[in-house]
């Protein structure tokens, strides 16, 4: 059943929003080769609490650590870890935080150092795809049609949109109903309606859509070994519209 939020409930979930996209703006910042993916967890954890906020991810579901971190064909939830980064590498940086009893979600994909011009493209279009998919959410349409919207956009560009994970509802709880693919079909699906929250999360990657479990055994990459980049922001559907809470 999907949650509807009322007003105050939304401008907590705005709060910690505007707070994580704080920390995400410092963390990859902080992005550059030689630097540890563990070293990029720390500074998380440190912010996370500096704002007076909780990790959403550590220990949910037995994941060790408060920042995913997925590098290259890694798709999502990678445990970060002594490995450090290369120039050339992209990276996914994906966090969830709790304040004030409700958690708020973001990703995003970021360069380290140079690199070519092919993931640079690649990580345009995910953001591309994110903004196109937000730009298409409105009270009445359905989450089909922004599946559709964003599966369009992303094979356009010659690339293809992941099938086994999706955005999801969030409030209370991290992960509520609906959840919402990244391609589809018009006119199918829940329809949108005021009170609403929750992630619209593109994953998309240069080869086959197909995902594999990583020998962590928490994340995803791809089968095919293919570049691929993750964005994700936490929405409300108010009164006057859809506002994106993770900006």
């Amino acid at each position: 059943m999907i949650k509807i939020k009322t007003k105050e409930e939304i401008n907590i979930m705005a709060q910690a929003g505007k707070i994580l996209a704080q920390i995400i703006k410092e963390v990859a910042g902080k992005v550059e080769p030689g630097v540890t993916t563990e070293y990029l967890d720390k500074v998380a954890e440190n912010l996370v609490f500096k704002f007076g906020a909780k990790p959403s991810f550590k220990n949910y579901q037995g994941f060790p650590a408060v920042l995913c971190t997925s590098i290259n064909e890694e798709l999502v939830h990678s445990i970060p870890s002594e490995r450090k980064l290369k120039s050339g590498d992209i990276i996914s940086l994906d966090l969830g935080i709790l304040y004030n009893g409700y958690h708020s979600d973001m990703a995003v994909t970021v360069p380290v150092g140079e690199v070519s011009l092919e993931a640079l493209r690649l990580i345009r279009t995910t953001k591309k795809a994110l903004k196109r998919g937000i730009k298409k959410v409105r009270p009445g349409i359905t989450f089909g049609d922004i599946g559709n919207t964003i599966q369009r956009y992303v094979e356009d560009q010659g690339y293809s949109v992941i099938r086994d994970l999706c955005g999801h509802g969030i409030g209370r709880e991290l992960h509520e109903d609906p959840q919402i693919c990244n391609y589809g079909k018009r006119k199918t699906g829940e329809k949108i309606r005021t009170g609403m929250v929750f992630c619209l999360e593109p994953m998309i990657a240069m080869g086959d859509w197909a995902v594999k479990k990583s020998k962590d055994g928490y994340g995803f990459q791809m089968k095919d070994n293919s570049l691929c980049a993750h964005f994700e922001h936490t929405i409300a559907i108010t009164e006057i519209g859809p506002k994106v809470l993770t900006e």
